[in-house]
């Protein structure tokens, strides 16, 4: 999509915008691309992790900008330029949240009803089961996140939490077409870089937190801290928190909410929660799970592998809930879920019952979860193979490898999405890991993953099951700077085809 709303104008004071001129001219789009300034642009340049947005100020005002936002920095960079332009110049500290309120304000209107939740796993199954209740509630719903927007109405997306012009286009379209509630995913960019400012939220949820993206967030505490701004900043005081309390950090998400004045549903296992997980019986499809609301008890049916479904199907629920759902009906649609793709997803079945899942399982915590979670379903032995991708947080890599082999039988070590890093050099981190907490299983490192996925599903015996973890829904493996066709779902098919005489 464009960066520029078509045959639209507003003024710089109805933006909400002041400039320092007192300047207040017509706008007629915004962007933060100066290759995409048009004529009467609102050009934002923003502080980058290698360039700041202020180096191109000089080309938007060549190109005909009308306005351009920015930090300190960047109006010092483009100073010389600036002054010798009629443009109108805003300057702010907060140059993104400026970007996020002014989107919202352009585009006008979202859904009526809006909830987000955060966590280092289960965002996207959450926000997706949210969807589906709804739906099954007979409401015009859809997901938004690392799958796109799905549901009633899709549209493809390139980051799990977009930009502000992309995301408040994307809301004001979605109403458009009918659409009045979203269940979307916020990842700790989105929230640090305030992409997410000027949506209303009804509700806001939480479900881990765990180790990921300390190659941008550098330590823990500034991890959470970014996660913690949809508690603290975004959500107001009359929407609701939902919670998992069984997580470490629960409490103190639980804490910061109840600070500020807003209502907090706890979810999970301790005798405390409101929404509380009571009992679960495992099968080869699924799952039976006892739950409470308030003073009243419920059973319901979950076609989902994994015990971990159930934490996210409750928070779903409780969202639901704390946006207004009525809970029995929400309860009454449990039955009917299905797997989010790329999320504990059956792919195939060999011939002797050897069955093959796919999992987006990208952290330690993920796959631990993962492995612990498929456990009660799988008679035999555990199949697992993983990877990490290159050009992210390289600490994670070894304890990646180490929660495969404590909690697989056998594991194969292969490439993930290696992006620009050496993968041989990536494998010997995940490889150190597994070897170091493995003795006496099967590890085995092979470079291809194609390979490697068919070796896993050659593992396979009556009663065993194969996990392919780290890639999920991805259709792509990036290596270098190019995107390959990559399929673990297609690839994990071929396999069992080419194994079991198919071909």
């Amino acid at each position: 999509m464009s960066s520029q709303a078509e045959q639209k104008t507003s003024t710089l004071s109805a933006l909400g915008l002041t400039a320092r001129s007192g300047k207040n001219p017509q706008i007629t789009g915004l962007t933060v691309d100066s290759r995409e300034v048009q004529p009467g642009s609102l050009f934002f340049a923003l502080p980058g992790a290698r360039v700041h947005g202020g180096e191109f100020i000089q080309y938007a005002l060549r190109m005909g900008a009308a306005a351009v936002v920015t930090d300190a920095q960047g109006a010092e960079i483009a100073a010389k330029e600036l002054a010798e332009s009629a443009a109108a110049l805003i300057v702010t500290d907060d140059p993104r949240g400026a970007l996020a309120q002014t989107a919202s304000l352009w585009f006008g209107a979202h859904p009526e009803t809006v909830i987000a939740v955060t966590g280092t796993n289960g965002k996207t199954s959450i926000s997706t089961f949210a969807r589906q209740i709804w739906i099954e509630m007979g409401l015009a719903a859809v997901n938004l996140g690392t799958t796109g927007i799905e549901g009633a109405w899709t549209h493809p997306l390139r980051h799990t939490t977009p930009e502000p012009i992309t995301l408040h286009r994307a809301l004001a379209e979605a109403r458009a077409e009918g659409i009045t509630h979203v269940a979307m995913e916020a990842s700790s960019h989105g929230l640090d870089q305030r992409r997410l400012d000027g949506v209303m939220l009804a509700a806001a949820g939480f479900s881990n937190f765990t180790q990921d993206h300390l190659d941008y967030h550098k330590t823990f505490e500034a991890y959470f801290d970014a996660k913690m701004g949809l508690f603290t900043r975004l959500l107001p005081e009359d929407g609701v928190a939902v919670v998992n309390i069984d997580d470490p950090k629960g409490p103190e998400v639980v804490e910061l909410a109840e600070g500020r004045g807003v209502e907090v549903i706890t979810v999970g296992r301790a005798a405390d929660a409101r929404l509380r997980l009571t009992g679960q019986r495992f099968d080869g499809t699924g799952q039976e799970i006892l739950f409470d609301w308030q003073r009243g008890s419920h059973k319901a049916r979950l076609n989902l592998i994994g015990g971990f479904q159930a934490d996210n199907v409750l928070l779903a629920a409780g969202l639901v809930i704390a946006a207004g759902g009525d809970a029995e009906e929400a309860f009454d649609t449990l039955p009917y879920l299905t797997t989010v793709r790329g999320r504990m997803q059956h792919a195939a079945t060999r011939a002797n019952g050897g069955a093959v899942f796919v999992d987006y399982a990208h952290t330690p915590d993920a796959i631990a979860t993962a492995l612990q979670a498929m456990r009660p379903h799988v008679m035999g032995k555990l199949v697992a193979i993983v990877g990490a991708g290159g050009d992210r947080d390289a600490g994670k890599r070894p304890l990646m490898g180490q929660a495969a082999a404590e909690h697989a039988d056998v594991v194969f070590v292969t490439d993930d999405n290696p992006r620009t890093e050496d993968p041989a050099a990536i494998r010997a981190a995940v490889m150190e890991g597994a070897k170091a907490h493995g003795a006496g299983k099967s590890i085995v490192e092979v470079g291809d993953r194609a390979e490697a996925i068919l070796r896993g599903v050659d593992a396979l015996g009556p009663g065993d099951a194969l996990l392919i973890a780290g890639k999920g829904h991805e259709s792509g493996q990036t290596i270098g700077d190019d995107v390959l066709p990559f399929d673990d779902v297609e690839q994990a098919s071929v396999a069992v085809s080419a194994l079991d005489g198919a071909f």
